[in-house]
C-alpha cells in the first residue's frame, strides 16, 4: 500500500432504489395533482391551483427524503478513515481502529474500535455482495499496513 492511495467506496443497489423511488414518487404525487381539480365532494370546498402546487412539493420533498439514503460515503487512506452514514459523519485515525468487520448476517460492514464501540459503515452493505467484500478488503489491506508501519516505528524506536 502507498502512502497516497485512497478508497472511496459508495453502495451501488441502494443508490439505484432510492433513485428510482425517488422519480416515480414525483411523478405519482405530479399525476395526482393533475387530478385535483372542482370541488371536493358534497362540501363546499375546493382544489385550487395552490393544492396541486402543495401535493406536487410533497412529492419532491419525499424525494428528497429517498435520496438521503444515497448519502453514505467510506473514503480511507494511509492516515485514516473517513465515514459518512446516512445522517451522521465520522473522521478517524487508524489508530483508534481495531478491525473492520463484516460478519455473516449483517446488513452492512463496521469499524471495530479500540473503545469496543462498533461504527456502522452504511456504505459497504451486503446487499452490494461482491462489491462490499472488495471494499472491506480493501480497508482491511490499509489498516494492516497501517499497523506494520507502527509495529516498524515502535521497533525502531526500541533499538535506539
Amino acid at each position: 500500500m502507498s502512502d497516497t492511495e485512497l478508497v472511496r467506496l459508495k453502495p451501488r443497489r441502494i443508490r439505484v432504489v432510492c433513485w428510482s423511488a425517488a422519480v416515480a414518487l414525483v411523478v405519482v404525487f405530479a399525476l395526482v395533482a393533475t387530478s385535483l381539480s372542482g370541488p371536493t365532494g358534497d362540501g363546499y370546498g375546493s382544489f385550487q391551483r395552490g393544492d396541486q402546487i402543495a401535493m406536487i412539493g410533497l412529492g419532491v420533498f419525499g424525494a428528497l427524503g429517498f435520496l438521503l439514503f444515497t448519502r453514505p460515503r467510506v473514503e480511507a487512506d494511509a492516515r485514516g478513515i473517513r465515514v459518512r452514514n446516512v445522517i451522521s459523519s465520522y473522521q478517524l485515525p487508524w489508530e483508534v481502529v481495531r478491525g473492520v468487520r463484516f460478519d455473516r448476517g449483517a446488513p452492512w460492514a463496521s469499524l471495530e474500535l479500540h473503545d469496543d464501540d462498533l461504527l456502522p459503515m452504511v456504505a459497504l452493505q451486503a446487499a452490494d455482495k461482491e462489491l462490499a467484500v472488495e471494499g472491506v478488503r480493501a480497508l482491511r489491506r490499509l489498516h494492516q499496513a497501517h499497523q506494520a508501519h507502527l509495529a516498524e516505528r515502535a521497533e525502531r524506536a526500541v533499538d535506539h
